[in-house]
Protein backbone atom coordinates (compact mmCIF):
# COMPACT_ATOMS: atom_id res chain seq x y z
CA UNK A 1 0.00 0.00 0.00
CA UNK A 2 1.08 3.56 -0.69
CA UNK A 3 2.59 5.68 2.06
CA UNK A 4 1.61 8.93 0.37
CA UNK A 5 -0.59 10.00 -2.54
CA UNK A 6 -0.93 13.32 -4.34
CA UNK A 7 -4.35 14.63 -5.33
CA UNK A 8 -4.14 16.41 -8.69
CA UNK A 9 -7.35 18.36 -8.22
CA UNK A 10 -9.13 20.93 -6.06
CA UNK A 11 -12.45 21.59 -4.34
CA UNK A 12 -14.83 18.99 -3.00
CA UNK A 13 -13.37 16.07 -4.97
CA UNK A 14 -9.90 16.75 -3.53
CA UNK A 15 -11.43 16.65 -0.04
CA UNK A 16 -13.24 13.43 -0.91
CA UNK A 17 -9.97 11.71 -1.82
CA UNK A 18 -8.14 13.13 1.21
CA UNK A 19 -10.79 11.73 3.55
CA UNK A 20 -10.60 8.24 2.05
CA UNK A 21 -6.80 8.27 2.24
CA UNK A 22 -6.82 9.43 5.86
CA UNK A 23 -9.13 6.58 6.83
CA UNK A 24 -6.66 4.18 5.18
CA UNK A 25 -3.69 5.69 7.03
CA UNK A 26 -2.18 7.12 3.86
CA UNK A 27 -0.44 10.51 3.78
CA UNK A 28 -1.81 13.12 1.38
CA UNK A 29 -0.35 15.92 -0.72
CA UNK A 30 -2.54 18.75 -2.00
CA UNK A 31 -1.51 20.78 -5.02
CA UNK A 32 -2.93 24.25 -5.50
CA UNK A 33 -2.78 27.40 -7.56
CA UNK A 34 -2.01 30.77 -6.04
CA UNK A 35 -5.77 31.46 -6.07
CA UNK A 36 -6.37 28.37 -3.91
CA UNK A 37 -3.74 28.91 -1.23
CA UNK A 38 -6.44 29.14 1.45
CA UNK A 39 -8.68 26.42 0.02
CA UNK A 40 -10.04 23.69 2.28
CA UNK A 41 -8.25 20.86 0.48
CA UNK A 42 -4.94 22.63 1.17
CA UNK A 43 -5.83 22.93 4.85
CA UNK A 44 -6.88 19.29 5.22
CA UNK A 45 -3.99 17.59 3.43
CA UNK A 46 -0.83 16.55 5.26
CA UNK A 47 1.32 18.54 2.81
CA UNK A 48 0.68 21.07 0.09
CA UNK A 49 2.58 22.38 -2.94
CA UNK A 50 1.81 25.50 -4.95
CA UNK A 51 2.05 24.52 -8.61
CA UNK A 52 1.39 27.81 -10.39
CA UNK A 53 -0.79 30.87 -10.92
CA UNK A 54 -4.59 30.88 -11.03
CA UNK A 55 -5.28 29.93 -14.67
CA UNK A 56 -5.72 26.15 -14.95
CA UNK A 57 -3.26 25.66 -17.85
CA UNK A 58 -0.53 27.09 -15.64
CA UNK A 59 -1.43 25.07 -12.54
CA UNK A 60 -3.92 22.20 -12.39
CA UNK A 61 -3.28 21.30 -16.04
CA UNK A 62 0.50 21.71 -15.81
CA UNK A 63 1.90 18.20 -16.07
CA UNK A 64 5.51 19.20 -15.28
CA UNK A 65 4.36 21.02 -12.14
CA UNK A 66 2.36 18.04 -10.89
CA UNK A 67 5.16 15.56 -11.58
CA UNK A 68 7.60 17.88 -9.81
CA UNK A 69 5.28 18.08 -6.79
CA UNK A 70 5.31 14.26 -6.61
CA UNK A 71 9.09 14.14 -6.75
CA UNK A 72 9.51 16.88 -4.15
CA UNK A 73 7.14 15.26 -1.66
CA UNK A 74 7.89 11.60 -2.39
CA UNK A 75 4.28 10.81 -3.30
CA UNK A 76 4.08 7.34 -4.83
CA UNK A 77 0.71 7.73 -6.54
CA UNK A 78 -1.56 10.36 -8.06
CA UNK A 79 -5.33 10.48 -7.76
CA UNK A 80 -6.76 12.73 -10.49
CA UNK A 81 -10.31 13.22 -9.17
CA UNK A 82 -12.58 14.24 -12.05
CA UNK A 83 -12.07 16.92 -14.68
CA UNK A 84 -8.65 18.51 -15.30
CA UNK A 85 -6.22 15.67 -16.20
CA UNK A 86 -8.36 12.74 -15.08
CA UNK A 87 -8.97 11.46 -18.63
CA UNK A 88 -5.77 12.63 -20.27
CA UNK A 89 -4.00 9.55 -21.64
CA UNK A 90 -0.76 11.42 -22.31
CA UNK A 91 -0.63 12.55 -18.67
CA UNK A 92 -1.19 8.99 -17.45
CA UNK A 93 1.64 7.74 -19.64
CA UNK A 94 4.00 10.40 -18.29
CA UNK A 95 3.03 9.50 -14.72
CA UNK A 96 3.78 5.83 -15.37
CA UNK A 97 7.04 6.68 -17.13
CA UNK A 98 8.19 8.48 -13.97
CA UNK A 99 7.53 5.40 -11.83
CA UNK A 100 4.45 6.91 -10.20
CA UNK A 101 1.19 4.98 -9.92
CA UNK A 102 -1.88 6.53 -11.52
CA UNK A 103 -4.97 5.78 -9.47
CA UNK A 104 -7.27 5.04 -12.37
CA UNK A 105 -7.39 3.20 -15.69
CA UNK A 106 -4.46 2.63 -18.02
CA UNK A 107 -3.46 5.21 -20.60
CA UNK A 108 -4.62 2.84 -23.34
CA UNK A 109 -8.13 2.46 -21.90
CA UNK A 110 -8.45 6.22 -21.49
CA UNK A 111 -7.28 6.75 -25.06
CA UNK A 112 -9.68 4.21 -26.53
CA UNK A 113 -12.70 5.49 -24.61
CA UNK A 114 -11.74 9.14 -25.12
CA UNK A 115 -12.39 8.91 -28.85
CA UNK A 116 -16.11 8.36 -29.23
CA UNK A 117 -15.91 6.49 -32.51
CA UNK A 118 -13.26 4.10 -31.21
CA UNK A 119 -15.21 3.71 -27.97
CA UNK A 120 -18.41 2.85 -29.85
CA UNK A 121 -16.63 0.32 -32.05
CA UNK A 122 -14.97 -1.23 -28.99
CA UNK A 123 -18.25 -1.50 -27.13
CA UNK A 124 -19.97 -3.06 -30.13
CA UNK A 125 -17.25 -5.70 -30.23
CA UNK A 126 -17.75 -6.32 -26.51
CA UNK A 127 -21.49 -6.88 -26.91
CA UNK A 128 -22.72 -3.54 -25.56
CA UNK A 129 -25.82 -2.20 -27.39
CA UNK A 130 -25.21 1.03 -29.33
CA UNK A 131 -27.32 3.72 -30.98
CA UNK A 132 -27.79 3.13 -34.75
CA UNK A 133 -25.53 5.44 -36.71
CA UNK A 134 -22.44 5.88 -38.85
CA UNK A 135 -19.59 3.39 -38.81
CA UNK A 136 -16.88 5.79 -37.76
CA UNK A 137 -16.31 9.35 -38.84
CA UNK A 138 -18.36 10.97 -41.60
CA UNK A 139 -16.04 12.50 -44.23
CA UNK A 140 -18.37 14.95 -45.97
CA UNK A 141 -21.88 16.33 -46.30
CA UNK A 142 -22.84 13.88 -49.03
CA UNK A 143 -22.03 10.93 -46.76
CA UNK A 144 -23.88 12.59 -43.89
CA UNK A 145 -27.01 13.00 -46.01
CA UNK A 146 -26.83 9.37 -47.13
CA UNK A 147 -26.53 8.13 -43.52
CA UNK A 148 -29.39 10.37 -42.42
CA UNK A 149 -31.63 8.86 -45.10
CA UNK A 150 -30.61 5.32 -44.10
CA UNK A 151 -31.24 5.54 -40.34
CA UNK A 152 -34.08 8.07 -40.53
CA UNK A 153 -34.50 11.54 -39.06
CA UNK A 154 -34.05 13.11 -36.59
CA UNK A 155 -30.30 12.49 -36.26
CA UNK A 156 -27.60 14.02 -34.08
CA UNK A 157 -24.16 15.01 -35.37
CA UNK A 158 -21.41 14.76 -32.74
CA UNK A 159 -17.76 15.79 -32.68
CA UNK A 160 -15.66 12.67 -32.06
CA UNK A 161 -13.57 14.55 -29.49
CA UNK A 162 -16.58 16.35 -28.02
CA UNK A 163 -17.80 16.72 -24.48
CA UNK A 164 -20.03 18.90 -22.33
CA UNK A 165 -22.51 19.35 -25.17
CA UNK A 166 -20.02 21.08 -27.49
CA UNK A 167 -19.87 19.93 -31.09
CA UNK A 168 -23.37 18.40 -30.97
CA UNK A 169 -26.14 19.43 -33.36
CA UNK A 170 -29.53 17.90 -34.17
CA UNK A 171 -30.92 17.68 -37.69
CA UNK A 172 -34.67 17.19 -37.41
CA UNK A 173 -35.12 16.77 -41.17
CA UNK A 174 -33.00 16.28 -44.29
CA UNK A 175 -33.22 20.02 -44.89
CA UNK A 176 -31.48 20.68 -41.56
CA UNK A 177 -28.53 18.41 -42.27
CA UNK A 178 -26.21 20.82 -44.06
CA UNK A 179 -26.34 23.51 -41.37
CA UNK A 180 -26.12 21.01 -38.49
CA UNK A 181 -23.23 19.11 -40.10
CA UNK A 182 -21.15 22.19 -40.82
CA UNK A 183 -21.84 23.72 -37.41
CA UNK A 184 -20.89 20.55 -35.50
CA UNK A 185 -17.63 20.30 -37.46
CA UNK A 186 -16.79 23.95 -36.84
CA UNK A 187 -17.51 23.67 -33.10
CA UNK A 188 -15.42 20.52 -32.84
CA UNK A 189 -12.52 22.19 -34.58
CA UNK A 190 -12.72 25.31 -32.42
CA UNK A 191 -13.16 23.52 -29.10
CA UNK A 192 -11.03 20.39 -29.53
CA UNK A 193 -8.81 20.98 -32.56
CA UNK A 194 -10.56 18.11 -34.36
CA UNK A 195 -13.41 18.55 -36.84
CA UNK A 196 -14.23 14.86 -37.30
CA UNK A 197 -17.88 14.05 -36.57
CA UNK A 198 -20.10 11.00 -36.48
CA UNK A 199 -23.86 10.59 -36.74
CA UNK A 200 -26.38 8.75 -34.57
CA UNK A 201 -30.12 8.30 -34.53
CA UNK A 202 -31.62 11.01 -32.32
CA UNK A 203 -33.94 9.51 -29.73
CA UNK A 204 -36.84 11.84 -28.96
CA UNK A 205 -37.72 11.06 -25.31
CA UNK A 206 -34.82 9.09 -23.81
CA UNK A 207 -33.54 9.03 -20.27
CA UNK A 208 -29.84 9.25 -19.44
CA UNK A 209 -28.94 6.09 -17.56
CA UNK A 210 -25.37 5.28 -16.56
CA UNK A 211 -23.97 2.04 -15.17
CA UNK A 212 -21.21 2.18 -12.56
CA UNK A 213 -18.56 -0.46 -13.19
CA UNK A 214 -15.42 -1.35 -11.31
CA UNK A 215 -12.56 -3.61 -12.34
CA UNK A 216 -9.43 -4.97 -10.68
CA UNK A 217 -7.28 -4.88 -13.84
CA UNK A 218 -6.92 -8.65 -13.73
CA UNK A 219 -10.09 -9.76 -15.47
CA UNK A 220 -12.54 -9.32 -12.59
CA UNK A 221 -15.23 -6.67 -12.71
CA UNK A 222 -18.57 -5.83 -11.15
CA UNK A 223 -21.40 -3.39 -11.76
CA UNK A 224 -22.97 -1.25 -9.06
CA UNK A 225 -26.33 -0.64 -10.66
CA UNK A 226 -27.42 2.50 -12.45
CA UNK A 227 -27.87 6.20 -11.89
CA UNK A 228 -30.54 8.26 -13.62
CA UNK A 229 -28.96 11.55 -14.71
CA UNK A 230 -31.70 12.73 -17.07
CA UNK A 231 -32.24 16.15 -15.48
CA UNK A 232 -29.72 18.20 -17.42
CA UNK A 233 -29.18 21.76 -18.57
CA UNK A 234 -27.14 22.17 -21.75
CA UNK A 235 -25.98 18.55 -21.40
CA UNK A 236 -24.72 19.25 -17.86
CA UNK A 237 -26.21 17.09 -15.11
CA UNK A 238 -27.83 18.87 -12.17
CA UNK A 239 -29.86 16.14 -10.39
CA UNK A 240 -28.93 12.47 -10.16
CA UNK A 241 -30.54 9.53 -8.42
CA UNK A 242 -30.04 5.84 -7.84
CA UNK A 243 -31.60 3.49 -8.52
CA UNK A 244 -33.30 4.86 -11.64
CA UNK A 245 -37.07 5.35 -11.15
CA UNK A 246 -37.84 3.66 -14.47
CA UNK A 247 -35.44 0.69 -14.38
CA UNK A 248 -36.74 -2.74 -13.41
CA UNK A 249 -34.60 -5.25 -11.47
CA UNK A 250 -34.55 -7.45 -14.57
CA UNK A 251 -33.28 -4.61 -16.77
CA UNK A 252 -30.67 -3.69 -14.17
CA UNK A 253 -29.36 -7.24 -13.97
CA UNK A 254 -29.29 -7.58 -17.75
CA UNK A 255 -27.48 -4.36 -18.68
CA UNK A 256 -25.30 -4.54 -15.57
CA UNK A 257 -23.97 -7.95 -16.53
CA UNK A 258 -23.31 -6.78 -20.10
CA UNK A 259 -21.27 -3.84 -18.79
CA UNK A 260 -19.37 -5.81 -16.15
CA UNK A 261 -18.51 -8.53 -18.67
CA UNK A 262 -17.31 -5.91 -21.17
CA UNK A 263 -14.86 -4.21 -18.83
CA UNK A 264 -13.69 -7.55 -17.45
CA UNK A 265 -12.74 -8.67 -20.97
CA UNK A 266 -10.40 -5.70 -21.43
CA UNK A 267 -8.90 -5.99 -17.90
CA UNK A 268 -10.18 -2.55 -16.96
CA UNK A 269 -8.88 -1.23 -13.63
CA UNK A 270 -10.68 1.08 -11.24
CA UNK A 271 -13.93 3.01 -11.50
CA UNK A 272 -15.68 3.67 -14.78
CA UNK A 273 -19.13 4.67 -15.96
CA UNK A 274 -20.83 3.40 -19.09
CA UNK A 275 -23.46 5.89 -20.19
CA UNK A 276 -26.61 5.05 -22.14
CA UNK A 277 -29.67 6.61 -23.60
CA UNK A 278 -32.65 4.55 -22.46
CA UNK A 279 -35.96 4.50 -24.29
CA UNK A 280 -38.82 2.00 -24.36
CA UNK A 281 -36.90 -0.66 -22.47
CA UNK A 282 -33.77 -0.48 -24.64
CA UNK A 283 -30.27 0.77 -23.75
CA UNK A 284 -28.07 2.53 -26.30
CA UNK A 285 -24.39 3.18 -25.48
CA UNK A 286 -23.21 6.78 -25.88
CA UNK A 287 -19.85 6.99 -24.07
CA UNK A 288 -17.69 5.68 -21.25
CA UNK A 289 -16.14 7.92 -18.62
CA UNK A 290 -12.86 6.44 -17.41
CA UNK A 291 -12.85 8.16 -14.03
CA UNK A 292 -14.82 8.75 -10.88
CA UNK A 293 -18.06 10.59 -11.62
CA UNK A 294 -19.28 13.72 -9.84
CA UNK A 295 -22.40 11.77 -8.88
CA UNK A 296 -20.62 8.73 -7.42
CA UNK A 297 -21.97 9.39 -3.88
CA UNK A 298 -25.49 8.19 -4.76
CA UNK A 299 -24.05 4.82 -5.73
CA UNK A 300 -21.96 4.72 -2.55
CA UNK A 301 -25.11 5.46 -0.57
CA UNK A 302 -27.27 2.63 -1.83
CA UNK A 303 -24.49 0.03 -1.86
CA UNK A 304 -22.58 1.09 1.26
CA UNK A 305 -19.17 1.11 -0.45
CA UNK A 306 -16.35 3.65 -0.65
CA UNK A 307 -15.43 3.87 -4.34
CA UNK A 308 -12.35 6.02 -3.71
CA UNK A 309 -11.01 3.50 -1.22
CA UNK A 310 -11.52 0.76 -3.80
CA UNK A 311 -9.71 2.85 -6.42
CA UNK A 312 -6.71 3.14 -4.12
CA UNK A 313 -6.79 -0.56 -3.24
CA UNK A 314 -6.71 -1.88 -6.80
CA UNK A 315 -4.14 0.72 -7.89
CA UNK A 316 -1.86 -0.66 -5.19
CA UNK A 317 -2.38 -4.20 -6.49
CA UNK A 318 -4.79 -5.25 -3.76
CA UNK A 319 -8.00 -7.17 -4.52
CA UNK A 320 -11.39 -5.49 -4.54
CA UNK A 321 -13.09 -5.77 -1.16
CA UNK A 322 -16.37 -7.05 -2.64
CA UNK A 323 -17.73 -9.20 -5.44
CA UNK A 324 -20.95 -9.00 -7.44
CA UNK A 325 -22.81 -11.26 -5.01
CA UNK A 326 -21.95 -8.92 -2.12
CA UNK A 327 -23.73 -5.95 -3.70
CA UNK A 328 -27.33 -5.31 -2.63
CA UNK A 329 -29.29 -2.10 -3.16
CA UNK A 330 -30.41 -0.48 0.08
CA UNK A 331 -32.91 2.36 -0.32
CA UNK A 332 -32.79 5.33 -2.66
CA UNK A 333 -30.30 8.20 -2.98
CA UNK A 334 -30.45 11.60 -4.70
CA UNK A 335 -27.73 14.18 -5.39
CA UNK A 336 -28.22 17.81 -6.40
CA UNK A 337 -25.32 19.93 -7.61
CA UNK A 338 -25.10 23.27 -5.83
CA UNK A 339 -23.47 25.83 -8.12
CA UNK A 340 -22.47 29.43 -7.41
CA UNK A 341 -24.65 30.76 -10.19
CA UNK A 342 -27.24 33.50 -10.53
CA UNK A 343 -30.67 32.52 -11.79
CA UNK A 344 -32.38 32.70 -14.22
CA UNK A 345 -29.40 32.80 -16.59
CA UNK A 346 -27.02 30.63 -14.52
CA UNK A 347 -24.28 33.26 -14.68
CA UNK A 348 -21.24 32.34 -12.53
CA UNK A 349 -21.32 34.10 -9.17
CA UNK A 350 -17.91 33.99 -7.46
CA UNK A 351 -17.43 35.90 -4.22
CA UNK A 352 -16.91 35.72 -0.49
CA UNK A 353 -18.94 33.32 1.63
CA UNK A 354 -20.30 35.31 4.56
CA UNK A 355 -22.15 32.38 6.14
CA UNK A 356 -22.17 28.65 5.47
CA UNK A 357 -24.09 25.92 7.26
CA UNK A 358 -24.24 22.37 5.94
CA UNK A 359 -27.43 20.39 6.57
CA UNK A 360 -27.25 17.26 8.68
CA UNK A 361 -29.31 14.49 10.17
CA UNK A 362 -30.02 10.93 9.15
CA UNK A 363 -29.30 10.15 5.52
CA UNK A 364 -27.79 13.54 4.65
CA UNK A 365 -24.31 14.09 3.21
CA UNK A 366 -22.83 17.39 2.06
CA UNK A 367 -19.67 17.23 -0.05
CA UNK A 368 -18.32 20.78 -0.21
CA UNK A 369 -15.11 22.75 0.21
CA UNK A 370 -16.87 25.86 1.49
CA UNK A 371 -16.30 27.51 4.86
CA UNK A 372 -17.23 30.84 6.44
CA UNK A 373 -15.06 33.59 4.98
CA UNK A 374 -13.90 31.57 1.97
CA UNK A 375 -13.71 33.46 -1.32
CA UNK A 376 -14.84 31.46 -4.34
CA UNK A 377 -12.33 32.23 -7.13
CA UNK A 378 -13.61 33.13 -10.60
CA UNK A 379 -11.22 30.86 -12.47
CA UNK A 380 -12.79 27.42 -12.07
CA UNK A 381 -16.03 25.47 -12.33
CA UNK A 382 -18.96 26.96 -10.43
CA UNK A 383 -19.75 23.73 -8.52
CA UNK A 384 -19.44 24.54 -4.81
CA UNK A 385 -21.12 21.55 -3.24
CA UNK A 386 -23.12 18.38 -3.67
CA UNK A 387 -26.05 17.66 -1.39
CA UNK A 388 -26.72 13.93 -1.21
CA UNK A 389 -29.64 12.37 0.62
CA UNK A 390 -30.70 8.79 1.18
CA UNK A 391 -33.98 7.26 2.29
CA UNK A 392 -35.59 3.85 2.59
CA UNK A 393 -37.41 4.60 -0.66
CA UNK A 394 -37.71 7.40 -3.22
CA UNK A 395 -40.50 9.36 -1.46
CA UNK A 396 -38.47 9.42 1.77
CA UNK A 397 -35.35 10.54 -0.13
CA UNK A 398 -37.33 13.37 -1.77
CA UNK A 399 -38.74 14.47 1.58
CA UNK A 400 -35.26 14.39 3.09
CA UNK A 401 -33.91 16.45 0.19
CA UNK A 402 -36.62 19.07 0.73
CA UNK A 403 -35.78 19.26 4.42
CA UNK A 404 -32.02 19.40 3.84
CA UNK A 405 -32.30 22.18 1.25
CA UNK A 406 -34.18 24.18 3.85
CA UNK A 407 -31.32 23.75 6.31
CA UNK A 408 -28.55 24.65 3.86
CA UNK A 409 -27.20 28.18 4.26
CA UNK A 410 -24.84 29.74 1.69
CA UNK A 411 -24.71 33.52 2.07
CA UNK A 412 -22.60 35.96 0.11
CA UNK A 413 -23.16 34.48 -3.35
CA UNK A 414 -26.14 33.37 -5.38
CA UNK A 415 -26.64 29.62 -5.76
CA UNK A 416 -28.85 27.17 -7.61
CA UNK A 417 -30.68 26.09 -4.43
CA UNK A 418 -33.91 27.89 -5.50
CA UNK A 419 -33.97 25.76 -8.65
CA UNK A 420 -34.19 22.56 -6.61
CA UNK A 421 -36.79 24.05 -4.26
CA UNK A 422 -38.92 24.72 -7.33
CA UNK A 423 -38.31 21.33 -8.93
CA UNK A 424 -39.48 19.55 -5.79
CA UNK A 425 -42.90 21.12 -6.32
CA UNK A 426 -43.27 19.58 -9.77
CA UNK A 427 -45.48 16.46 -10.11
CA UNK A 428 -43.23 14.98 -12.81
CA UNK A 429 -40.21 15.14 -10.51
CA UNK A 430 -42.12 13.68 -7.60
CA UNK A 431 -43.34 10.81 -9.78
CA UNK A 432 -40.01 10.31 -11.57
CA UNK A 433 -41.64 10.88 -14.96
CA UNK A 434 -38.99 12.89 -16.82
CA UNK A 435 -36.47 12.56 -19.66
CA UNK A 436 -33.35 14.37 -20.85
CA UNK A 437 -35.39 17.18 -22.43
CA UNK A 438 -37.66 17.82 -19.44
CA UNK A 439 -35.49 20.33 -17.56
CA UNK A 440 -34.66 22.41 -20.63
CA UNK A 441 -38.37 22.77 -21.41
CA UNK A 442 -39.16 23.57 -17.78
CA UNK A 443 -36.45 26.25 -17.59
CA UNK A 444 -37.64 27.88 -20.78
CA UNK A 445 -41.24 27.90 -19.60
CA UNK A 446 -40.65 28.98 -16.01
CA UNK A 447 -37.44 31.01 -16.09
CA UNK A 448 -37.06 31.98 -19.71
CA UNK A 449 -33.59 30.41 -19.55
Amino acid sequence: MFDKILIANRGEIALRVIRAAQEMGIGTVAVHSTADSDAMHVRMADESVCIGPAPSPQSYLSVPAIISACEITGAQAIHPGYGFLSENAAFVQIVEDHGITFIGPTAEHIRVMGDKITAKDTMKDLGVPCVPGSDGGVPDLEAAQRIGAEIGYPVIIKATAGGGGRGMKVAQTAEDMETAFRTARAEGKAAFGNDEVYIEKYLTTPRHIEIQVFGDGKGKAVHLGERDCSLQRRHQKVFEEAPGPCITPEERARIGKVCADAVAKINYIGAGTIEFLYEKGEFYFIEMNTRLQVEHPVTEGIFGVDLVREQILVAAGEPMSFGQDDLRINGHAIEVRINAERLPNFAPCPGKITAFHAPGGLGVRMDSALYNGYSIPPYYDSLIGKLIVQGRDRPEALARLHRALGELIVDGVDTTVPLFDALLQEPDILSGDYNIHWLEHWLETNLGA
